[in-house]
C-alpha cells in the first residue's frame, strides 16, 4: 500500500463512491451546514474555554497580554482550518491530517499519525473532557467538599457509555446530540459575555478595575510568554475536526469551508468577549486562584441562581465529548480502509448508517484510560509534540500538492503565505518544549514512535503465520453477526 497504489485519485476526487453517492453502503451523507458548525463549536467549546483563562493569565502576567493571546490563537487556528479547508475539498476523504498525509507521503508516516491520534490523543481528551463534566455536575451538591470516592468516575464512564450507544444507534441522533449542546453551551457564554457588558455599561466599581494599566506585570521573557498559547490553543482545538468526517458532509465544496469560516470567527469573538465579561468580575490575582473563574462568575453575579453554571459548564462538556466521540471512530473507520486498522472497523450497519465497531472501540478505549485518570494529564502533555508534527506534516502535503497537482481543481485555495506561517507556527511550538522541558518531549516522541513495531508486525510483515490470520477472520464474523455490520467498501 505504497504511494503508487494512492496516486490514482489524485486527479479526481479520491474513492468517489465515498464523496457523493452512497447509496446503501458506506457512510450516510446526512451532515448538512447547521451540523457542520456545530461540529466544529461543539468540538473547539468545551472544558477548554472555562479552564484555559487561568493558564493564559498565570503565563501571560498581564490583563492585555492575555486578551492578545486569545485572539491571536483564534487567528492561527483559522489560518489552519483555512489551509485544512483547501485539503479537504481536494482530498475529499474522510480522515483529516491522516488521509492528506497518507496521499503525499505514503503508509508508514500516515500510520504514526493514525496510531498517535486515534490509540490516545482522542479518547483520552474524551475521558478527560467526561471527568471535567462529572466533577461539574458534582459540584452543586457538593459545594464546599470532595465528592464521594469513585462518584466522578462512575459519572464519567456511565457519560462515555451513553454517548457511545447514541453514536453507535443513529447518526442523526448523535447530530442532534451534538446541535442542541450546541445551543446550550453558546447560549452559556452569551449569558456571561452579557453580564459582562452590564457589568460595564452599569457603572459598577470594580467594572474597569483589570482593564487599568492593561499590560502591567506582562511577562518578560519569551519563553515564559509563549507558553500562555498552548493554553489558548488547547481552548481552540477542534478546529480541523470536520474534515475527519468530509465524506458524511453534504455539499462538501460549499459547506466544509462555510462551516470553517463561520465557526472559526463565531468562536474567537465568543471567547475573547467572554474573558472581557470575566475580567469585569474578577481580578486577575483572583483569577490565578480560582480555575474554575466560571463558577467564581457566577457566584459574585447571580446570587442564587449561580447554581446555573456547573449545569452549563456540564452541558459545554457534553457537547464536546459526543464531538470527540462522533469524529474519532471515523478515523478508526478510515485507517481500516486503508488497511491500516482491522477490516472490521470499516464496517458499518446498513440501518443505522454507522460504523459501530469502530464507535465502541473508541468507547472502550476512553474507559481504559479513566482507570489511568490520575495520569491522563500528563499523557496529554507528552503527546503534544507529535500532535504539532503530525499538523505541520498536514501542511507540507499541501505543499506537496501544490507541486504536484497545481491545475487539480480546488474549491479552497489558501493564499501562499497562509500555511507558510502556519508552518512556521507548528515549528515553533515543537521547538519550544523541545527548549522548555526536554524530558516530556522525549516522552512525547517515543510514545509516538511506539507505533513503529505495531507497523511493521502486523501491517509491513506479510510472511504472518496463517493462524493470525484465521484467528482475525474469526473474531471479524463474530462481530458481523454481533453487531449486523457489512464491509462499506463492497457490493452486497
Amino acid at each position: 500500500m505504497g504511494k503508487q497504489e494512492q496516486s490514482e485519485p489524485l486527479n479526481q476526487p479520491p474513492n468517489e463512491h465515498h464523496d457523493e453517492d452512497v447509496g446503501d453502503k458506506g457512510l450516510e451523507k446526512s451532515m448538512t451546514l447547521f451540523n457542520g458548525v456545530s461540529i466544529i463549536v461543539g468540538c473547539i467549546i468545551g472544558s477548554g474555554i472555562f479552564i484555559s483563562p487561568t493558564g493564559i493569565q498565570a503565563q501571560a502576567g498581564s490583563v492585555g497580554l492575555s486578551l492578545i493571546v486569545w485572539v491571536l490563537s483564534g487567528i492561527f487556528a483559522a489560518i489552519g482550518a483555512y489551509c485544512y479547508a483547501e485539503l479537504g475539498t481536494l482530498i475529499r476523504k474522510s480522515g483529516g491530517d491522516y488521509a492528506y498525509i497518507m496521499e503525499a507521503f505514503g503508509p508508514f508516516l500516515a500510520f504514526l499519525r493514525l496510531w498517535i491520534e486515534s490509540i490516545v490523543v482522542r479518547p483520552c481528551t474524551a475521558t478527560i473532557v467526561a471527568l471535567t463534566f462529572a466533577i461539574y455536575m458534582l459540584k452543586p451538591f457538593y459545594p464546599d467538599c470532595e465528592p464521594p470516592p469513585l462518584s466522578t468516575e462512575l459519572i464519567a464512564a456511565l457519560l462515555l457509555v451513553l454517548l457511545t450507544a447514541v453514536n453507535c444507534i443513529s447518526v442523526k441522533w448523535a447530530n442532534k446530540v451534538q446541535d442542541i449542546f450546541f445551543v446550550a453551551k453558546v447560549a452559556a457564554l452569551i449569558l456571561i459575555i452579557f453580564t459582562g457588558l452590564w457589568n460595564l455599561v452599569s457603572g459598577k466599581a470594580e467594572a474597569r478595575d483589570s482593564f487599568e494599566n492593561i499590560f502591567e506585570n506582562t511577562a518578560k521573557d519569551f519563553q515564559t510568554a509563549s507558553l500562555a498559547f498552548y493554553s489558548g490553543l488547547f481552548a481552540y482545538q477542534g478546529w480541523n475536526y470536520l474534515n475527519f468526517i468530509v465524506e458524511e458532509l453534504q455539499n462538501p465544496k460549499r459547506n466544509l469551508p462555510l462551516s470553517i469560516a463561520i465557526s472559526c470567527s463565531l468562536c474567537t469573538i465568543i471567547y475573547t468577549l467572554t474573558n472581557v465579561a470575566l475580567y469585569t468580575s474578577i481580578s486577575p490575582d483572583e483569577m490565578l486562584a480560582s480555575p474554575a473563574v466560571a463558577v467564581l462568575f457566577a457566584e459574585k453575579n447571580y446570587g442564587w441562581f449561580a447554581f446555573c453554571m456547573p449545569i452549563f459548564v456540564a452541558c459545554s462538556t457534553i457537547g464536546s465529548a459526543n464531538g470527540v466521540i462522533l469524529t474519532s471512530s471515523r478515523l478508526f473507520y478510515c485507517g481500516a480502509r486503508e488497511g491500516q486498522m482491522p477490516n472490521v472497523l470499516t464496517m458499518v450497519n446498513k440501518q443505522t448508517k454507522t460504523p459501530i465497531p469502530a464507535v465502541i472501540l473508541t468507547g472502550l478505549l476512553s474507559l481504559f484510560y479513566l482507570l489511568l485518570s490520575n495520569n491522563i494529564y500528563s499523557l496529554i502533555n507528552y503527546i503534544q509534540v507529535s500532535y504539532w508534527i503530525a499538523i505541520g506534516g498536514a501542511i507540507l502535503a499541501l505543499f506537496y500538492f501544490r507541486k504536484t497537482m497545481p491545475d487539480a481543481p480546488r474549491a479552497v485555495k489558501a493564499p501562499i503565505i497562509f500555511p507558510i506561517i502556519f508552518f512556521i507556527g507548528c515549528v515553533l511550538l515543537v521547538l519550544v518544549p523541545v527548549l522548555g522541558n526536554p524530558k516530556d518531549t522525549a516522552i512525547g516522541i517515543l510514545i509516538m514512535l511506539s507505533g513503529v513495531p505495531v507497523y511493521l508486525i502486523f501491517i509491513a510483515w506479510k510472511g504472518k503465520p496463517k493462524f493470525i490470520d484465521s484467528l482475525t477472520d474469526s473474531v471479524t464474523l463474530f462481530t458481523q453477526k454481533l453487531f449486523m455490520v457489512v464491509d462499506a467498501n463492497k457490493e452486497d
